[in-house]
């Protein structure tokens, strides 16, 4: 019998039984995988990006924008650096207030490891849930044997990255309990593109402004041999919806039409005035698919005009997205408005709580989602 019993033991449910477990309760974390924090180990190159110094409720996406200010406001970036200062690792920022290791993701689930060992929490890997009754509290039964708890914690994640183990588990608990969901898309994935002209510049970085649903963010976009990728595209890809219209600026900030009018004394050829701006391969394949280089002396005020509308505005309307095995992140969840923003337990059913990825809050890719996961964790972990 334990007093509460957590699903998950990835950032979101370790954080949870740390709190738990350091405020006396019997705590019992539970995981389907051989090992835990997996995917805070694959996280940002194997560095963890494990926070980001600006998070705020702006930079996450839900059905109700107002319920993660609570959560968000109570466990900071700065409580979560103070654990990792307090453990002695090492952490830069990368850019954008977005923080890694200077060594590996291991040190922070190694840190979280033994966080719960202080708390004496209890962890047991390779067990897989089969089913879950309430009776006065709830009965799990598993394939390691039945455990009893007095509250269930559900700290499963979403389905993003299939491979490294995800699934629905979390979705199928409030189902049975009858909490709603709201639908579940990939966020943070890769565009694929009908048009497979640009596939031969797979590979190539390109600095854009990317816009979508009245949302733009300034950074590289990525071609693939699907389609598009980079950090500026993941982030838009949390706006986008089946056949939205994305407009990317190639240049931003930069006057094509000065840039032009300045290369027509020397006579430069337009592909080597924009193969100063991008790399060559990619000056090259733009001036075959939209305008056929010639020197700047021969390119009239129309066609500047033009040329340099097709830069700050190139428009695409994705086929789709590479899907969830490629997505960092599940957008959507359990609905919010079936939980209280302050313990994230559920209305419905006493003792139910549901933390981290699985409820329908989605961060901005760099560091949001882990503080989302420390944020709900902790705040449910002050209650269960």
């Amino acid at each position: 019998m334990y007093n509460t019993i957590i699903i998950g033991a990835g950032a979101a449910g370790l954080m949870c039984a740390i709190e738990a477990g350091k405020r006396g309760r019997k705590v019992l974390v539970l995981e389907h995988a051989e090992k835990i924090g997996k995917k805070i180990l694959i996280s940002g190159g194997g560095r963890c990006n494990f926070t980001n110094l600006d998070a705020k409720p702006e930079n996450f996406l839900s059905n109700n924008p107002h319920f993660c200010k609570s959560a968000l406001a109570r466990y900071t970036p700065q409580d979560f650096i103070s654990l990792i200062e307090k453990h002695g690792i090492k952490y830069h920022e990368k850019k954008l207030g977005q923080l890694f290791c200077d060594g590996s993701a291991k040190e922070i689930v190694q840190m979280l490891q033994q966080e719960c060992v202080g708390a004496g929490v209890e962890i047991k890997v390779d067990c897989t849930v089969n089913e879950i009754k309430k009776n006065e509290g709830f009965d799990i039964k598993t394939t390691i044997g039945v455990f009893t708890s007095e509250s269930l914690v559900i700290a499963t994640g979403g389905i993003s990255i299939p491979q490294m183990g995800a699934t629905d588990l979390g979705y199928k608990i409030a189902k049975q309990f009858g909490l709603k969901l709201t639908r579940t898309v990939p966020g943070l994935v890769p565009f694929v593109l009908a048009d497979e002209t640009y596939s031969e510049l797979s590979g190539l970085s390109v600095d854009s402004v990317v816009t979508c649903n009245g949302m733009s963010f300034r950074e590289n976009i990525l071609y693939t041999h699907k389609g598009l990728s980079g950090p500026a595209i993941l982030q838009i890809s949390s706006y986008w919806n089946d056949g939205d219209e994305v407009t990317i600026d190639l240049l931003p900030g930069t006057d094509v039409e000065q840039l032009i009018n300045e290369h027509k004394q020397n006579k430069t050829e337009l592909v080597n005035i924009l193969a100063k701006f991008f790399p060559k391969r990619f000056a090259e394949k733009w001036c075959e698919q939209n305008f056929t280089s010639k020197p700047a002396n021969r390119i009239s005020e129309k066609e500047i005009t033009a040329i340099g509308e097709m830069l700050h505005g190139w428009k695409v309307i994705p086929k789709g997205t590479e899907g969830f095995g490629k997505a960092e992140v599940t957008k959507g969840g359990i609905d919010t408005n079936e939980l209280s923003s302050k313990t994230m337990e559920s209305k419905k059913v006493s003792g139910l709580y549901f933390i981290g990825e699985v409820v329908d809050v989605t961060g901005w890719l760099g560091g949001y989602n882990f503080q989302w996961a420390w944020a709900s964790g902790f705040a449910a972990g002050q209650y269960v």
